[in-house]
């Protein structure tokens, strides 16, 4: 377990079992031999940081076999990605985890629908966050990953606003109202319903709301918070507003 220290380090709750634990056994190999041949179900403990940073390695694997191959461009794009994120440490430990989990058949459907069960709407925000940092870090979503991207929101029960919030920013130079869409508001919006939007999405994606899930984790939810800010801030100057 000491070589995957950053990723295991949270201890794993609900993901030891399922379609995730099994997924992850495989990966990890003879880590988990002992522990599988006396636990069978799932936990129902709350979602630790494992449990999450395991669960967005399974579904970063979805979105890199989501057209049907994978290139060694997309391993050197998650490779920066995980950098970024988690360090050199955590990324090249994490590499090593998702080769083993690119060698399996993932039920895409199936792993979304088990983190939907167990893990709080904030922690599913932030993880289709990264997912979607994932897929346009080529500098486009293409349509197969844009497809697997609303069929894991569907599974984590996340409604379509939410969902085109968390993409308005990823097109920002396309989109002239991607600010609205990211506050969840139209431009026939009344200045006082834009003030309530925008501390409605501030509260919503305030990172303080998935600080259980590590120092890493909130540090992305701190970008995210900051694009409501952002777009909070475009459409004031749009409106001439203090």
């Amino acid at each position: 377990m000491a070589g995957f220290g950053k990723w295991l380090a949270g201890g794993l709750g609900w993901a030891f079992g399922g379609p995730i634990g099994a997924i992850v056994g495989f990966a990890l190999g003879s880590l988990f031999e002992t522990s599988s041949q006396t636990t069978t179900t799932e936990r129902t403990t709350a979602t630790t940081e494992s449990d999450f940073k395991l669960s967005l390695l399974i579904l970063i694997a979805c979105i890199m076999k989501a057209d049907g191959r994978i290139q060694k461009a997309e391993l050197t794009v998650v490779k920066k990605f995980l950098v970024a994120n988690f360090g050199e440490e955590g990324a090249l430990e994490a590499l090593q985890i998702l080769k083993n989990i690119l060698e399996q058949d993932i039920n895409e459907q199936q792993v979304a629908m088990q983190i939907g069960r167990h893990m709080n709407y904030s922690a599913k925000l932030q993880l289709l966050h990264f997912l979607m940092d994932v897929a346009i870090a080529d500098g486009a979503i293409h349509t197969a990953e844009e497809a697997m991207l609303t069929r894991i929101a569907n599974a984590f029960e996340i409604t379509k606003p939410d969902l085109d919030s968390l993409k308005a920013p990823y097109f920002k130079n396309s989109d002239p109202n991607w600010a609205y869409t990211a506050l969840e508001i139209t431009p026939t919006a009344t200045n006082d319903e834009l003030k309530k939007a925008y501390r409605r999405m501030a509260m919503k994606y305030h990172p303080d709301k998935v600080q259980e899930l590590g120092e890493d984790v909130k540090k992305s939810a701190t970008e995210k918070f900051r694009t409501i800010n952002e777009a909070y801030e475009v459409i004031k100057k749009e409106r001439g507003m203090v």
